[in-house]
């Protein structure tokens, strides 16, 4: 009976963390990780030692690189300080007032408009919002691979 409540507590463990591939208050990898911990403390299957700690240093990693790919991105793309705040302060709206989309719009009109308000063209602002949008789904696919693979261990172990 335990086994069968690790069990269904790791699938649910799976399908958060997998919406938090996209919902960015939702830490997803770490939340999948969680469900392959499940899973391992049942009687009947289990994972090595260095495949936990693999997967561990992986989840974390991926959410602290998350952190910082959009903020690269923005840079890159030639965004100041003004766009990387404006992505963010657009990101946490548009996940409210538009969901799910705005989840997606909502960088980047947030880093164009944080651009324009310091006086730069529509050109650089659209720019700097091309480059935030682009940040947020580089987060999101390697949030997305990453608990992919974890949800994939979880299954083949559990078949």
């Amino acid at each position: 009976m335990l086994e069968i409540l690790l069990i269904v507590l790791g699938v649910l463990f799976l399908i958060v963390g997998f919406a938090g591939c996209i919902i960015p208050i939702i830490p997803g990898p770490p939340i999948a990780y969680g469900g392959l911990v499940l899973l391992h403390l049942t009687d009947s299957h289990s994972f090595s030692t260095s495949f936990l700690i693999f997967w561990a240093a992986a989840a974390v990693g991926v959410t602290i690189l998350d952190n910082f790919i959009p903020l690269w991105s923005t840079r890159r793309y030639g965004g100041s300080r003004r766009a990387v705040w404006g992505s963010a302060i657009g990101l946490l709206l548009g996940m409210f007032i538009f969901p799910p989309f705005g989840i997606i719009i909502g960088p980047f009109f947030g880093a164009a408009i944080g651009e324009l308000s310091g006086g730069l063209s529509s050109r650089e602002a659209l720019r700097s919002g091309f480059g935030a949008f682009m940040g947020f789904l580089g987060g999101v696919l390697l949030k997305t691979v990453s608990t992919g693979m974890i949800i994939f261990y979880f299954f083949q172990e559990l078949i």
